[in-house]
């Protein structure tokens, strides 16, 4: 057997040469500009000051715009029962909470909102959910952030004479569904490919709200721009261009949210509005989103965002923890399972593959991403769906391509995708469980031919001294941060601990405290211990070590510290 390559994370510096400085900018802020393909002053002073009237292209140049807002007006003037069919995720839903306060806002009443259930109803607009609509006299379906594949179940909507507006941003296939309009940014000549479902929706309403009739103030549409702020942000699509100025200005509205169910979640997790990041919308609003079609239905989440009633929109909030607890615990006892299977392994191969017909598989790919960080090879695990299909998620955990390993054996495969960190599969039945069989011997098949060499950049080197708030104030001026815009990473060469310590409930928190000329200086990371990094760090002992700057707010108290990706010999770095 070929044995695993476990190529540690390795670093770049610098990313790119810097060969000039944009004027008027610290020579540090325009390393980072120039680092992230700013090459001009001009791009740069787009880039740091998004405007919300230039920054946005013109709604009707998407694909078929103009069919789709025609057929809603139509529908809103003969009172015709539409139905809003979302993803079950945090685009999807964001996106049909859009729909759901744009109606409400301009007092129409004859619609309904239905989110899939996961488990049991999949991905995309089924038959099953088109013959529902036809029960309930819907008229017009418009989809958020699905559809573009839906082919056959737009075909039978027709046959039952409901009309189909889909809204996604999904890769369009061969075939378009027979849709009486089909807005998607990945068709047509639209300038910009990257827009999230929930985006795609906010442009349809653009332009709904100013062709329609209503007493709403001009840019009213405005307030739900904190929903397009999570979803651009939690479906991690490039935060640059468009993108940028939806999240940037997404933040600002979500920090001055009217809705209730923020109000009470952010209260629950302790978080103040004013100071809300990208990194509260993916540790904190985001998985409880999530939750509810993970564990249960994502009715719940879509109810917290849009009531607009505070004990009703506590109720669902209260309801979403339980639910973000019992994920946490099911997860815990997944991984639990796992680690004590490995232990009757006389040797863990290369490709880990395990699974349950228990697991639900909306969770799988949480603890594939745990035990893939533990144990530094492709994790693939596996469950099966309330209608019997064996599904599952995967996770790369090193150097290894996820995708070039199902690739190799697509027989035993009914579906699969994703990218080379991370992917998602279903199985044919009669090859669950030769599944791990397969897999490794592609992966010995495939040798060096499955291994990912890819350097992580580092933006800079620092010198601890030169964490102060002047480096935060130009550290933030580059947010928010994400796919296509990654926060700073930085170099600290040669710096010795004085204090290395775990923290935390259960101690299960690193934190590494300086000194500095400034006084102490702490660098953190969550979930790891001393021996979680390439080199140990110890008190008294010389190290590099590689870390973002950040600020934080815990308990009202503002700080800023570290937070360590990586701790390497002083000598590692070139």
């Amino acid at each position: 057997m070929v044995p695993y390559v476990n190529t540690m994370r390795t670093y770049q510096y610098p990313a790119v040469p810097v060969e000039h400085e944009l004027m008027d900018l610290s020579p540090l802020l325009s390393r980072l500009l120039l680092q992230r393909g700013i090459l001009s002053q001009a791009e740069a002073e787009v880039f740091l000051a998004p405007d919300y009237l230039t920054g946005l292209h013109d709604p009707l140049l998407l694909h078929d715009m103009l069919l789709a807002v025609q057929r809603i007006e139509d529908a809103m003037k003969q009172q015709e029962r539409i139905a809003i069919f979302s993803d079950y995720d945090c685009d999807g839903i964001p996106g049909a909470v859009i729909w759901h306060d744009f109606f409400t806002a301009v007092g129409y009443t004859n619609f309904t909102c239905y989110i899939p259930h996961r488990h049991f109803e999949g991905f995309g607009l089924s038959v099953s959910a088109v013959e529902k609509f036809q029960a309930d006299n819907v008229q017009l379906i418009i989809t958020v952030d699905c559809g573009t594949s839906d082919v056959e179940a737009v075909i039978a909507s027709n046959e039952l004479g409901i009309d189909v507006i889909i809204t996604d941003h999904h890769e369009p296939g061969e075939t378009l569904p027979p849709a009486v309009a089909v807005v998607n940014p990945k068709l047509g000549t639209y300038p910009f490919s990257d827009l999230c479902g929930a985006a795609v929706v906010y442009k349809v309403v653009q332009v709904l709200m100013g062709r329609i009739s209503h007493t709403l103030p001009v840019g009213y549409e405005k307030w739900w721009l904190d929903m397009v702020g999570i979803a651009t942000i939690a479906d991690m699509v490039p935060l640059r261009g468009e993108n940028r100025v939806l999240a940037h200005f997404g933040l600002k509205v979500l920090r001055k949210s009217r809705r209730p169910g923020l109000h009470h979640l952010l209260r629950v997790a302790k978080l103040k509005p004013q100071y809300l990041t990208e990194e509260d919308i993916g540790f904190t609003i985001g998985p409880r989103i999530n939750a509810a079609s993970r564990m249960d239905t994502p009715e719940d989440a879509f109810h917290m965002l849009a009531s607009s009633d505070v004990v009703t929109a506590g109720n669902h909030v209260a309801h979403l923890e339980k639910l973000n607890q019992e994920r946490k615990t099911a997860v815990a006892l997944m991984t639990k399972d796992v680690h004590q299977r490995l232990k009757l392994l006389s040797e863990i191969p290369p490709v880990l593959v395990l699974g349950n017909p228990d697991w639900r598989p909306a969770l799988v790919g949480l603890a594939a991403n745990k035990l893939a960080e533990e144990h530094g090879r492709p994790v693939f695990l596996w469950g099966r769906d309330g209608n019997g299909v064996y599904k599952g998620s995967c996770r790369a955990g090193g150097a290894v391509s996820v995708v070039t390993l199902m690739h190799t054996v697509p027989d035993i495969f009914l579906e699969f995708g994703g990218h080379h960190a991370s992917g998602g599969f279903s199985v044919k039945d009669e090859a669950i469980f030769s599944l791990s069989a397969h897999l490794n011997t592609a992966y010995e098949t495939l040798g060096e031919a499955a291994v990912i060499r890819e350097a992580v950049p580092v933006d800079a080197t620092l010198t601890l001294d030169a964490v102060n708030e002047s480096l935060m104030r130009e550290i933030n001026r580059l947010a928010p941060f994400g796919k296509g815009n990654p926060k700073p990473l930085f170099a600290f060469m040669g710096v010795v601990p004085m204090k290395v310590e775990q923290f935390g409930k259960g101690h299960e928190h690193l934190k590494v405290t300086f000194e500095t000329a400034r006084g102490t200086l702490e660098a953190i990371a969550f979930f790891a211990t001393p021996d979680s990094f390439q080199f140990e760090p110890q008190v008294d002992q010389s190290m590099t070590l590689l870390a973002h700057v950040e600020q934080s707010f815990f308990m009202n108290r503002s700080q800023i510290r570290l937070r360590i990706v990586d701790v390497l010999a002083v000598t590692d770095l070139s």
